[in-house]
């Protein structure tokens, strides 16, 4: 055979295996609950978002264990976490990372395989995926390309910290991380400062003392907030206060392990008198420009900016007409 010959029986032979369907691993498929193994049948094709342990692993669902034992693949953010629980429970589905890092590149394989007919199973770190992770993205897509999307529930930090907090439940927003970056986080938190409802934020251990401390200047250092570290965990905590005596406790210190921080909403604002707003008023126009001051004021009190910006009109026109009237 000549080296043209064999060249082309090789692309031929590779042109083919592309073209057929890809091999499906027929083995048995289980997990051992108890030291019992126990049969699962392959999953159904389609993407599969699986909840898993926050911390402790026995709080995996048996509706879990079926899926993750009877994927074809477990998409995961690191694998060697969710080795961990897979050996735990004697899971043998192999494991792909999907992460923030790669998500762009990974989203493409996944749906290809999701395209050739396997059953994805997507799991977190900890907890339910999509929550602060970039799983909605290939969850979208998926949807968008035909495929099924099953979500099985479980454990979720936000859930189980609003549980334990003490705070009000009846509504609450999940705001994740504040931005690392001083000037980002106070503005976030500006932003955060008349939610009507309970916060419910994610921190590191080494931004805490930061972030509790912009907190409280921006939320107001007596609002009540529980701080709950490593949930469900050997050394789980809880620490109830307001904002101030927290950013005091933690100023110094680092803790380790994951943190969710709860905050009370804010109560309710005293109704701000017309003679209190011109006081206001009077006191930012002798600092700042008009725009400025109108801001100013209009996001001290919670009144309407046109309000506000009308109220100072008449100040600075009585101003105008004084300054005129007066001998020269």
């Amino acid at each position: 055979m000549t080296p043209q010959a064999a060249r082309a029986r090789v692309r031929k032979m590779s042109d083919a295996a592309r073209k057929s369907p890809p091999i499906k691993d027929t083995r048995p498929k289980s997990y051992a609950l108890g030291g019992t193994a126990v049969a699962v049948a392959r999953l159904a094709p389609g993407l599969h978002v699986v909840a898993t342990p926050i911390g402790n692993l026995g709080d995996i669902t048996l509706r879990a264990l079926e899926a993750l034992a009877g994927a074809d693949v477990i998409a995961c953010e690191d694998t060697r976490i969710t080795h961990k629980l897979l050996e735990r429970y004697a899971i043998a589905t192999p494991l792909t990372p999907y992460h923030e890092h790669n998500a762009a590149k990974a989203r493409s394989v996944l749906l290809r395989r999701l395209a050739e007919g396997e059953a994805i199973a997507l799991v977190s770190d900890a907890g339910t995926p999509l929550i602060s992770d970039p799983g909605y993205k290939l969850v979208r897509a998926a949807r968008d390309a035909g495929h099924a999307v099953t979500a099985l529930p479980g454990a979720s930090a936000v859930l189980t910290a609003l549980a334990l907090a003490g705070l009000p439940t009846d509504r609450f927003l999940f705001a994740g991380f504040l931005p690392p970056k001083e000037t980002a986080r106070r503005a976030r938190i500006a932003e955060l400062a008349r939610v009507p409802a309970t916060l419910v934020l994610f921190e590191s251990g080494p931004r805490l003392g930061a972030s509790l401390a912009d907190l409280a200047a921006g939320l107001g250092t007596g609002r009540e907030a529980a701080l709950c570290r490593e949930l469900t965990k050997l050394h789980e905590e809880i620490r109830r206060g307001d904002l101030a005596g927290l950013a005091e406790t933690y100023a110094h210190q680092t803790p380790r392990g994951e943190i969710v921080l709860v905050i009370a909403p804010p109560g309710e604002a005293q109704a701000v008198s017309a003679a209190e707003t011109e006081t206001l008023l009077r006191q930012a126009l002798a600092r700042v420009s008009l725009k400025d001051a109108v801001g100013e004021v209009a996001d001290a009190t919670g009144l309407p900016r046109r309000e506000v910006y009308q109220q100072a009109l008449a100040l600075a026109d009585a101003g105008k007409k004084a300054k005129h009237a007066a001998p020269r």
